[in-house]
């Protein structure tokens, strides 16, 4: 700024010595030369406010204003300008065209999230749509979809409510797909939570929809040596999970955690029975599906101990670690934060973003009717009011943390959308109806939208083109 008034002020002093303070040609160059120098001030200090505002706010994508993410996508625009319109502040509206699929036809969706054809009656859940107040969403467009994203890799990661979003995008994928016979898991596995890796082929278009399971994104480790007896295994907070480097060449991240981060999946307890039973299974199974403490029921547990009685519950043993250091006494309000932290540095120096977009869904609502998480009472409708499960403490974390990050990260902030969707739960419609389910969404339902908003990002960046 000094530098620019300088040059202004030699400026004006030759002028005054050329041509003569007081002619008027004098005063025209002089005003002149005011007036440049008030244009160079205004700038600057345009400028220096919108570096500051870019620092404050890091690079923070909520996803987004419309008119923003799909300007030029034939986005109709209501009740106010489109610079107003919020794509997640909106209401759930009828539309006959829905469902976009039928579950019980596509062969990646488990049977468990098929509510229709597990016996459900009432289909107003299958027949909502999403509607932002200000605007609308595009329709979606299956074969423009599909041409986006020949040649990419699309990689989701989280726990089990993304690998439902990633069934989701398949089966939506699908309907757009002649010969459903190139269409195949890479490993020839069948779609279930007991697997880890999953990934779908569209050999048409050649493109691969990913899932990896990694319930808290950072890794798992046994208890480190002279460690206290109830400490059966870690999460280290300063590294992400071992499968990090096996994303780092994607197009595009989508990312989840959330519903693991809660005592009783971490350091709460289970039943000695529940335990035991566990036992048959493989311990990557159990390390990567039943939690940090459960995976070493094997070496727990010998066969005369399964019913008896002095051992009634098992804690389950995991616990937080920094570095060398155990944090025992630590909040997991605070663990989540360091972990989203480090998933934020990870993203920040090991993923090219210019090539990769990277996408974190905040965390969705469950529904129970008791503190238990056993009952649940899934409605006809939605909701009329959210009840307070439009905000969640691991939505903010993950906001803040992203803004105060210098990574382009896109937030898909589905929280308060989700949470009218009371009738939009597994409830027992599940392939085990004896257990009820108020966290996890029948197929088709809800993750379709997230889907459908997620595709309209993507489809709007394409126009310079997709990384």
């Amino acid at each position: 700024m000094t530098y620019m008034m300088n040059i202004t002020s030699r400026s004006q002093s030759f002028n005054r010595r050329a041509l003569g303070f007081n002619s008027p040609r004098a005063h025209r160059a002089l005003l002149f030369s005011r007036l440049l120098r008030a244009l160079i001030v205004i700038v600057s200090g345009v400028f220096v406010i919108s570096f500051f505002l870019a620092v404050g706010s890091g690079y923070i994508h909520v996803l987004p204003s419309l008119s923003q993410a799909f300007q030029g996508f034939g986005v109709s625009v209501v009740n106010g300008s489109s610079d107003d319109c919020d794509v997640f502040d909106g209401s759930w509206v009828i539309d006959d065209s829905y469902p976009l699929y039928n579950a019980s036809e596509c062969p990646f969706a488990e049977r468990g999230f098929d509510c229709l054809g597990n016996g459900r009656i009432d289909k107003d859940y299958v027949k909502l749509r999403w509607k932002p107040k200000n605007c609308d969403i595009p329709k979606f467009d299956v074969q423009t979809v599909l041409e986006m994203l020949r040649g990419k890799r699309i990689v989701f990661v989280g726990d089990s409510m993304s690998r439902t979003q990633w069934e989701s995008l398949i089966c939506l994928l699908m309907t757009g797909v002649e010969d459903k016979r190139s269409v195949y898991e890479v490993n020839g596995n069948d779609i279930t939570k007991r697997i880890r890796y999953l990934g779908v082929r569209f050999s048409s278009f050649n493109f691969t929809v990913e899932f990896f399971r990694s319930v808290f994104l950072v890794q798992h480790n046994w208890a480190p040596k002279h460690a206290p007896k109830r400490v059966r295994s870690t999460l280290r907070l300063d590294k992400l999970d071992d499968i990090a480097n096996q994303l780092v060449n994607s197009d595009v991240l989508i990312f989840n955690s959330g519903h693991w981060w809660v005592t009783g999946k971490l350091f709460g307890t289970i039943s000695v029975s529940d335990a035991a039973a566990l036992v048959a299974l493989s311990s990557v199974y159990l390390f990567q599906y039943y939690g940090c403490g459960i995976s070493q029921a094997k070496t727990m547990f010998r066969p005369s101990l399964y019913s008896y009685p002095s051992y009634p519950t098992l804690d389950r043993g995991c616990y937080f670690q920094v570095g060398k250091s155990l944090k025992l006494g630590m909040p997991i309000s605070t663990a989540f934060r360091t972990a989203i932290d480090t998933w934020a540095s990870w993203v920040e120096t090991k993923i090219d973003t210019n090539r990769t977009h990277v996408f974190f869904r905040t965390f969705e609502p469950s529904h129970w009717s008791d503190p238990t998480l056993r009952y649940c009472n899934v409605t006809q409708q939605p909701s009329l009011e959210t009840r307070g499960k439009e905000r969640s403490r691991f939505s903010d974390t993950i906001m803040e943390v992203v803004k105060n990050r210098n990574v382009p990260v896109n937030v898909l902030h589905i929280t308060s959308m989700s949470a009218f969707r009371t009738d939009a739960h597994v409830g027992t419609w599940s392939d085990n109806a004896s257990l009820s389910d108020c966290s996890h969404w029948c197929l088709p339902g809800v993750p379709d939208a997230w889907n459908e908003i997620f595709l309209s990002y993507l489809l709007a960046n394409h126009r310079s083109p997709l990384p």
